[in-house]
């Protein structure tokens, strides 16, 4: 039995508050990223492919340069690049964005894995953590309240999105493109233009959490470092009606399922604990079952996105 038994059950929420902030700082911003695209009308289901890749050139960019921060910030820009060739295809007619975003997903996995070769034994320089837990004596309530800048991050985004989508003209225009081209036509706004935008904004946070996967956690570089996780932030953004705080907490819920399993072996669960690692699969199945119900319409969802026609 490992010392993060010492403090008994306890241990087992404590791992998991301190698991569904590392784990969930990838599906905050995958799913913040894919809101703000929904919101004009457009599906990527590229994001898990973006997620890959900006996990991959962080990773890169961190060794060369031994500053994880230029790491990101290369990410950023690699998923901005990505979301606006996805946004430029999406532009000419019959091009259907949800084909697209599968094709996207498959090309920013191919280019991780075949750039991103060099770069699976060589050790990067990690994003610091910030230690909300110093006035604790006891380490598992040190290390469960060990926060990375990113996390923070991800909560101040959600709250400015949140405020920014009812009091802003941006946020404006970009509800009114994603529930009627006509009407954002009426108004003299260029629907393909705006959807641009939001595609490569989307694309660029989504950099940012692969970023955090191979800079902070895991912390490393391989090509199966993603687990899936773009595709369900898609299924989290459902799920959370296209609101950024809903996405938040989403994500939070998604975190803590997933350190699930590593919460009960921090107790001296030595058996069957590992299946709990298919939390956050069962959960996107569920959300995916209950959102596609007949009986049950998509509350929120803008009237141009593909899965409401």
């Amino acid at each position: 039995m490992s010392g993060s038994a010492d403090i008994g059950l306890w241990g087992v929420p404590l791992a998991m508050i301190g698991g569904a902030v590392r784990v969930s700082t990838p599906y905050i911003f995958v799913a913040l990223g894919e809101t703000i695209t929904e919101r004009s009308g457009r599906i990527n289901l590229g994001q898990e492919g973006t997620l890959v890749f900006g996990a991959m050139i962080g990773y890169g960019v961190a060794i060369i340069t031994g500053s994880p921060l230029l790491g990101v910030a290369a990410a950023c820009a690699c998923g901005c690049g990505f979301g606006l060739f996805h946004g430029w295809i999406c532009r000419f007619p019959k091009v259907n964005d949800i084909a697209v975003g599968i094709a996207m997903m498959q090309l920013g996995v191919g280019l991780a894995v075949f750039f991103g070769k060099p770069f699976i034994k060589p050790a990067a320089p990690h994003l610091p953590a910030i230690s909300l837990g110093w006035w604790s004596a006891v380490p598992q309530i040190r290390a469960a309240l060990d926060v990375n800048a990113l996390f923070i991050l991800g909560l101040g985004l959600a709250l400015f999105l949140n405020w920014a989508f009812r009091n802003t003209k941006y946020g404006l225009m970009l509800r009114v493109v994603g529930d009627s081209s006509d009407a954002a036509r009426a108004m003299g706004l260029n629907p393909n233009r705006v959807r641009l935008y939001a595609t490569a904004i989307g694309g660029g946070l989504a950099g940012i959490g692969g970023a955090y996967l191979s800079l902070y956690y895991p912390g490393s570089w391989n090509e199966g470092i993603s687990s899936g996780q773009g595709l369900m932030a898609v299924a989290l953004v459902i799920f959370a009606r296209w609101n950024p705080l809903g996405c938040f907490f989403a994500a939070l819920l998604f975190g803590g399922a997933g350190a699930l399993g590593s919460a009960l072996q921090s107790v001296g669960v030595t058996q069957g604990y590992y299946l709990f690692y298919a939390a956050p699969y069962v959960l996107t199945l569920i959300i995916l079952t209950a959102t596609s119900s007949r009986s049950h319409s998509l509350v929120g969802a803008p009237g141009e996105l593909s899965i409401t026609k």
